[in-house]
């Protein structure tokens, strides 16, 4: 069966300084119980934010390194899922249950992706 990366985009800006509610938290537990149970997620975790980040950058044979945060990225990876679904529809079933337990004040985009093998 393929494998799945659910890339967890969010707006940094709108986000609550605090994190998570405890209420958020629980039910993204729940979600996440029940799609383990479902023998679908392989592996998933959130980030810290940006401002605990670095970048390293390639360009012309040059690198660089930014510590964060990164004030021009509207959006930031902030977690991801591994996922072993059937197919693409699956992945994409699991990953809207994720986005629509987070509160309306948050704004959140999945990046779903086949992780390519071989």
């Amino acid at each position: 069966m393929p494998r799945y990366l659910s890339l967890v985009k969010i707006d940094e800006a709108s986000a609550p300084a605090e994190g998570p509610s405890p209420e958020l938290m629980q039910r993204m537990g729940e979600l996440i119980e029940e799609i383990t149970r479902a023998g679908v997620m392989l592996d998933t975790a959130g980030l810290t934010p940006s401002a605990q980040g670095t970048r390293v950058h390639w360009e012309g044979g040059e690198l660089s390194v930014t510590d964060g945060p990164f004030t021009e990225a509207k959006e930031v990876v902030g977690g991801y899922a591994i996922m072993q679904c059937k197919d693409r529809a699956e992945a994409l079933e699991w990953t809207k249950r994720f986005l629509k337990v987070h509160e309306p004040f948050w704004t959140v985009t999945c990046e779903v992706r086949e992780i390519a093998e071989g």
